[in-house]
């Protein structure tokens, strides 16, 4: 088979518009630390290792694309993919934003560091779970699950031209509002710890007006904080893994 003929290299790149945009948006592939050459072969790569079952399902015009209805084609599969990489990076959004509840609830919000996964000024709490997300899902191979949503992703969504934007609004939607509810379970306990000490310290300062609350309470706030971080930490990213790996496996249908 001749890769240069007109039909053949159309339908590989409309294969590459979905894929390549979804290997730039993948969690763990996708982020700012790994080179974009290195991205960009990958994603010729596994392109190449989804064509033979892609281009079946691409409507053809007499046995090739070209005209109008390619770019409408191209368009559409580019959407698709940012749609769809897009709402997966909403979810793993979920740890910048407990860090940011956090780090509000210890008092450490003034502390900003830049983010080295997206980029921009970002909490140091965020910026380290973030992190710590990011190499628990290569560890626990959570990659390998999103490469097969890429894959079965034309199930869901086959290529026929520009999809429904309700239906990718709907899709955006609730994966923001999966986001914003896994970042409050995730931080739901210094939440109940920031509401219960700062009764406390509410209470104390009516008790003895002249003790100075705030130089007890920032100290204490980092310390008792921190020491619930380093105890809890295992079970809020077990929760982060669970509900990313539930969220991509109703793109493979398990």
């Amino acid at each position: 088979m001749n890769l240069l003929l007109p039909g053949v290299a159309a339908a590989y790149l409309l294969t590459f518009a979905r894929v390549g945009t979804l290997i730039m948006l993948m969690p763990g592939v996708g982020e700012q630390l790994v080179s974009a050459r290195l991205r960009l072969a990958f994603a010729l790569l596994v392109s190449l290792v989804l064509f033979p079952m892609v281009r079946p399902l691409l409507p053809l015009q007499n046995g090739s694309l070209a005209g109008p209805g390619l770019i409408a084609l191209l368009f559409g599969e580019t959407l698709v993919g940012l749609v769809l990489g897009l709402t997966v990076r909403m979810v793993l959004a979920a740890l910048q934003t407990a860090g940011l509840i956090i780090s509000q609830q210890l008092g450490l919000s003034y502390a900003m560091t830049v983010d080295p996964t997206m980029g921009g000024q970002q909490a140091a709490l965020g910026n380290f779970l973030t992190l710590l997300g990011v190499t628990l899902i290569l560890a626990a191979d959570l990659h390998h699950l999103a490469l097969d949503a890429i894959g079965r992703s034309y199930a869901v969504l086959p290529p026929n031209a520009v999809p429904g934007l309700g239906e990718a609004a709907m899709l955006a939607v609730k994966a923001i509002g999966r986001g914003f509810t896994l970042a409050v379970q995730i931080s739901s306990p210094f939440i109940a710890f920031g509401i219960l000490f700062n009764l406390g310290l509410g209470v104390l300062s009516r008790l003895m007006p002249q003790l100075q609350v705030f130089f007890v309470a920032v100290p204490a706030s980092i310390l008792i904080g921190m020491l619930i971080l380093f105890g809890s930490l295992g079970v809020m990213l077990g929760v982060f893994l669970d509900d990313l790996g539930r969220y991509l496996a109703e793109f493979t249908g398990r």
